[in-house]
């Protein structure tokens, strides 16, 4: 887009003033906040397809699948050198203003989005946001799209993983035995919270104990892939009874759904010591913790039989 446009469009909008790079960008970002900042962001598309057909002007190409980890435990972290690299090609500098865009189909889709911001976080990256609504916001609001693609400069990082926002599989047995106290979160359907319903790389169905469930849907505006700019802080803290100085730990089946609640309650809603659980329930299933709301033999494979499971 270029810069003509950009005045026109802010001008004629006139309804908001322009995001700054002073620290002070909105973890959540509207398309046209976006089309009218004075400078341009780096923008991240992390769509697995689609890029070369059109994508906003000056983004850079980065799948999600980067930043997953293998078929089996799809959640896992991948190594910091392999984070590192991706971030280098993609001409990522720790100074860098980034704006993450999905593709925008649906709810589950933000979670991609909520995934990459945690994981670029997590790396020392602190001028991130993320295109509410991904690129069919975009579009929808009438912004042009490009095929030109661009090749970033490639750039030279020393990455250090921070676990601030993060927890491990053994800290999460500690919780669910109430060795640690926090507050665990379950983002998926209630199906998967009761049992009913398994991810296939999960060793069984079941939540772990002493979780309550709070699906990621519940962060959207109805009917839409947008979430919710504004959350209601002292109902949600009522909600899962969040006290001063708890840990409120998020998880799903690989960490997806996870990252919505994480970033709505951490982001958002602007809760501290608020984590992720990467892994998530493929991870724990694995191995030979204590499970909630696990069905018997008959009854999974009943689940598994009806296609539930």
């Amino acid at each position: 887009m270029n810069k003509f446009f950009k005045i026109i469009l802010a001008s004629f909008v006139g309804l908001w003033s322009a995001p700054a790079f002073s620290g002070d960008i909105s973890p959540l970002i509207t398309p046209l906040e976006l089309a009218s900042m004075a400078e341009s962001p780096l923008i991240l598309d992390i769509r697995a397809k689609g890029f070369r057909v059109g994508h906003i002007e000056g983004a850079v190409a980065a799948p999600y699948n980067l930043f997953r980890g293998p078929a089996e435990n799809p959640g896992q972290v991948p190594p910091t050198s392999q984070l590192e690299a991706i971030y280098e090609t993609s001409g990522l500098e720790p100074s860098s203003v980034i704006v993450i865009v999905s593709h925008g189909d649906n709810d589950t889709d933000f979670g991609a989005a909520a995934r990459v911001y945690w994981t670029l976080k997590s790396s020392g990256f602190t001028e991130l946001s993320v295109l509410n609504g991904g690129l069919l916001a975009w579009t929808d609001a009438g912004l042009p799209l490009t095929k030109a693609v661009i090749t970033p400069k490639k750039t030279q990082l020393d990455i250090t993983w921070d676990d601030t926002w993060s927890v491990s599989t053994e800290e999460i047995t500690q919780m669910a035995s109430g060795e640690i106290h926090g507050k665990l979160i379950d983002a998926r359907t209630p199906a998967f919270f009761m049992g009913e319903k398994a991810h296939k790389a999960a060793g069984r169905p079941g939540t772990l104990p002493r979780a309550q469930n709070l699906p990621h849907t519940k962060f959207f505006n109805s009917g839409t892939s947008a979430l919710k700019h504004s959350i209601d802080v002292a109902s949600l803290k009522s909600t899962l009874g969040i006290e001063a100085g708890d840990a409120v730990v998020s998880f799903c089946n690989t960490g997806h759904w996870a990252a919505t609640d994480w970033f709505a309650i951490s982001e958002v809603a602007g809760i501290e010591n608020v984590k992720l659980y990467p892994g998530s329930m493929v991870e724990y299933s694995q191995t030979n913790g204590e499970m909630k709301n696990q069905p018997s033999i008959i009854r999974n494979l009943l689940n598994k039989l009806t296609g539930k499971s």
